[in-house]
């Protein structure tokens, strides 16, 4: 699991990919309604693309297009933070679920920040 400090992955690709996997799995196990239909996608959509836009920060053109990507990685994954909170809310038996999650979201949250932070201005 994501959170066992134990097993910590240092590795931001496998680390964003591993967290991308796991809403993939949360989102699936959520039931369909009229209110989760909407959190499902956008969760699916911010939690996976953490991972799609570090691998394009990793491959970037220029010092700029890196930043841009990284900020892109700092902001999805806050919306994660946001989603997930939605779910707890929506489905409360899945709350645990969500928390843990949402709990890796914010690591990568503060760690793309620091990144973002430490990046020499344009």
């Amino acid at each position: 699991m994501i959170n066992d400090p134990s097993s910590k992955i240092y590795d931001l690709e496998e680390r964003t990919a591993k967290f991308g996997e796991e809403v993939i799995r949360f989102c699936r196990d959520m039931p369909r309604n009229e209110v989760t239909r909407r959190i499902i996608d956008q969760l699916v959509g911010c939690g996976t693309s953490v991972g799609a836009n570090y691998c394009e920060a990793d491959d970037a053109e220029s010092p700029k297009d890196f930043k841009h990507k990284i900020g892109l990685c700092k902001k999805e994954s806050r919306e994660a933070k946001h989603f997930l909170r939605m779910s707890a809310t929506a489905v409360p038996e899945i709350a645990d679920r969500a928390r843990k999650l949402w709990v890796e979201a914010k690591e990568l949250n503060l760690i793309f920040n620091s990144i973002y932070k430490k990046i020499k201005k344009d």
